[in-house]
């Protein structure tokens, strides 16, 4: 038992080495030697109690092991929740930032959208009060225009009229020599051509023609008198004119305008031959205008710094139809003038 005492200390057998000491215990209290039996008694239980112990301290090394790996997975489950927490924080956040973007873009949207409504009121009301102030002179012009004529017509016409009578009962009663008898026919054939010219002056001024047959008609009747009287060659063509019912003051607007650019063509252009077209869509609700010559022709983009009367009452009397025009022109090339409108 001493060798297997000696072998199991070298070999660190723990066990055997407790059941040897156990083994002596034993051996002893029945040897009634109480003194040895409890020494071996003794250094069986410290070796037990040291074996308790270190199975002890492994136990709780383990524990300690499983511990901390358990706090290990808290705090890693902590931290994911954490950062679940922050990351959901952070979706809020983004999506309020989003959300507080979108209401900013939406509101400086509907700002946009009502600044702009509010610059098209304005935009429209100047556009109404212009187009009110060409109408009124528009309507000024024309009063003025009838009064005129009917100045002319009345008045001047008249007298003109009564003095060709007072001069027929003269010749009649009075005994002239031939080259007073020609002479008195020359006043007379002079006192007729002014007549006819105050008569065509009054009826350009306010073309009675127009209020009673219409454009169409008063166009074409002005036409036919510009070319005879030998100023300048007009002709006139038009479509769908006949089933086209077009309202007064438009109409003398209309005849207007083509005055204005038949006598342009004649005064500043040089022109020979001047061509008025005029054409009606009735499907589309149309007007078309068009005034073309064989002038002189002119840079199209000086219009723009215009300062004439003339192109100036072209242009109001446009805006005031709502039309649009365009112009085509080259220096010797002549000029085409094409205004557009709804009817």
């Amino acid at each position: 038992m001493d060798s297997g005492i000696a072998l199991a200390i070298k070999e660190d057998a723990t066990d055997a080495l407790g059941n040897l000491y156990n083994t002596y215990s034993k051996l002893y209290f029945t040897q009634n030697k109480i003194r040895e039996a409890e020494d071996y008694a003794y250094k069986y239980d410290s070796l037990k109690d040291a074996a308790n112990l270190k199975e002890l301290n492994f136990y709780i090394g383990d524990m300690e092991v499983k511990y901390e790996t358990e706090k290990k997975e808290a705090q890693i489950q902590l931290q994911r929740q954490q950062l679940q927490q922050k990351t959901i924080q952070n979706y809020f956040l983004i999506g309020g930032a989003i959300a507080l973007l979108c209401i900013i873009l939406l509101g400086y949207r509907n700002y946009r959208h009502r600044q702009k409504l509010q610059q098209a009121r304005i935009t429209e009301l100047e556009t109404e009060k212009q187009l009110t102030a060409t109408e009124a002179v528009l309507k000024g012009e024309e009063q003025e225009r009838t009064r005129l004529a009917k100045d002319l017509h009345d008045g001047l016409g008249g007298m003109l009229s009564g003095i060709k009578f007072s001069l027929s009962n003269i010749k009649g009663n009075a005994i002239l020599t031939p080259d007073n008898a020609l002479a008195f026919e020359r006043s007379m054939d002079m006192l007729d051509s002014s007549i006819q010219e105050m008569r065509r002056v009054a009826h350009n001024m306010m073309p009675e023609i127009l209020l009673k047959y219409g454009l169409d008609v008063a166009l074409k009747e002005f036409c036919n008198e510009m070319t005879h009287s030998g100023a300048v060659h007009v002709s006139y063509q038009s479509v769908g004119m006949r089933n086209t019912a077009i309202e007064q003051t438009m109409a003398l607007t209309i005849y207007r305008i083509v005055q204005e650019l038949v006598n342009n063509a004649m005064k500043h252009a040089a022109a020979q031959n001047v061509l008025v077209q005029v054409h009606a869509a009735g499907q589309d609700n149309l007007l078309a205008v068009t005034v073309e010559d064989d002038g002189i022709g002119f840079n199209a983009a000086v219009l723009k710094q215009a300062e004439g009367i003339g192109w100036q009452n072209i242009q109001n009397r446009v805006e005031f139809l709502k039309g649009k025009v365009d112009i085509q022109s080259s220096s010797g090339g002549g000029t085409s003038v094409m205004i557009e409108m709804a009817i």
